[in-house]
């Protein structure tokens, strides 16, 4: 099967479009041909005062000769300016279809039903530009009923019609064939570029359809390779995210036995020699117990080194403003330290990644103000602006005016930039850090806490 692209559609669109403009053009100059033909005639009778003789053989009157090309030619404009509605529907394209049969029927009317290939340019435009093809095919159905009832013909047999050939009688014989063979050639042309055009329409249609299915085909195809990159994406996933675990798992490991393992060899080690001073040498057994201290703490701060990374205790078991609330309570207690802590925003709305990142940042901050800062007094402000979450903590410990980052700031940045946060800090008075941090879960109102 040959399917057309959507290039040869508008081609062959274009195409019938031109067909129609003919067609449009081609019932203008033969309306205008027939009301010429008609007007000469009637003038010509007035001229050799023979109008009564005229008017005797048809036993009816007629309009005045100048009135028929331009009442015909004004109808016809009418009809044309209707066509150039595209977009109308329901009643509206209804009435817009039946006032085109009633001007074609009045133009018919006046031209003595001689001709009546309007019919067929309006049935051409309502084939083209009509939405539904049920109500297609309905519209077509009556417009071709209309076509047939106004035959000369049949009307003539019922009704007192001049006829074409009655005003065709005033031209000589030899004119009278010419004017006549004219108009059948008119007739046949109108005829055959309807034809024409009903086949484009059959012929677009069916390309468009063509189209259609094709398209349809490769987005079937598209949706196949899509469900299959989707389930290797999601096999691609599962082992990374197991390679990542394993990388994760290896690094402790190693952490832990290159810190704790060293740490503990010492220590046996140690407390081995302590075993064999201890009758021989009290003072010496104390230098080295003191040295083993100073091992052992360097391994507790070694192994809380290596599992920094890995998520609070507390914010496994509680929510994140609990598990805040908790480690502010517990450095009190065991520090004596004055903690403010005022919180004007809803803090149950985040990811994991984000408390953690909250939750660590306040905790080393207070274990720094207290450690390193000597902070009797330490105030902790999280608040919201606009769509940045901010945290501030304050105290009035011995501060730092040179401040080099270490560890504890340079892990702070390091996970506010994995969010795409900031971080400010000062120590000219007392010690000030300032963190803030994306919001991912768009606006909400402030709470007071």
């Amino acid at each position: 099967m040959v399917v057309r692209n959507g290039e040869s559609i508008m081609d062959e669109n274009r195409f019938s479009d031109y067909v129609l403009v003919i067609m449009k053009n081609l019932n203008l100059v033969i309306i205008l041909y027939i009301a010429a033909v008609m007007s000469y005639s009637l003038m010509g009778y007035v001229q050799e005062n023979t109008a009564l003789e005229f008017l005797t053989k048809i036993h009816r009157t007629t309009i005045e000769a100048w009135k028929i090309p331009v009442m015909a030619t004004c109808l016809f404009c009418s009809c044309l300016l209707l066509m150039q509605i595209r977009n109308a529907s329901g009643y509206v394209l209804i009435l817009k279809v039946g006032m085109e049969i009633s001007l074609s029927y009045m133009i018919s009317y006046l031209l003595g039903f001689s001709y009546t290939g309007i019919v067929l340019l309006i049935l051409a435009d309502t084939m083209k530009y009509f939405p539904k093809s049920k109500s297609k095919i309905s519209f077509a159905v009556v417009v071709c009923m209309f076509y047939l009832v106004i035959d000369y013909d049949f009307l003539s047999s019922r009704f007192n019609i001049i006829s074409f050939d009655t005003y065709l009688v005033y031209f000589r014989s030899d004119m009278r064939a010419a004017l006549l063979g004219v108009k059948n050639i008119f007739n046949s042309m109108n005829t055959f570029l309807f034809l024409v055009y009903m086949i484009l329409l059959v012929w677009i249609q069916r390309s468009e359809k063509e189209r259609i299915l094709c398209l349809n085909e490769q987005l079937n195809k598209t949706n196949e390779e899509l469900q299959q990159a989707n389930v290797q994406l999601e096999e691609y996933a599962k082992e990374a995210e197991k390679m990542v675990e394993t990388r994760e798992r290896n690094r402790l490991a190693r952490e832990i036995h290159d810190t704790l393992g060293h740490a503990l060899t010492g220590i046996i080690t140690g407390i081995e020699a302590c075993t064999a001073l201890m009758d021989v040498a009290p003072e010496a057994t104390k230098e080295q117990l003191k040295a083993i201290a100073e091992v052992a703490r360097q391994g507790i701060t070694d192994v809380r080194r290596s599992v920094k990374a890995l998520r609070p205790d507390a914010l496994e078991k509680y929510n994140l403003e609990k598990a805040l609330l908790q480690t502010i309570e517990e450095m009190r207690t065991a520090t004596n330290a004055k903690i403010d802590y005022q919180c004007t925003t809803d803090l149950n709305c985040f990811n994991a990644d984000e408390e953690d990142v909250i939750y660590r940042i306040v905790q080393e901050c207070i274990t720094n103000s207290i450690r390193h800062g000597k902070a009797k007094h330490i105030q902790i402000g999280i608040e919201r602006e606009y769509n940045l979450m901010k945290i501030c903590i304050r105290d009035n410990g011995i501060g730092c005016k040179d401040v080099k980052r270490g560890f504890g700031l340079h892990h702070m940045e390091e996970r506010l930039n994995m969010l795409h946060g900031s971080l400010k800090y000062d120590g000219s008075d007392g010690f000030m850090v300032e963190a803030q941090i994306p919001i991912r879960w768009g606006k909400g109102e402030k709470i007071n806490d």
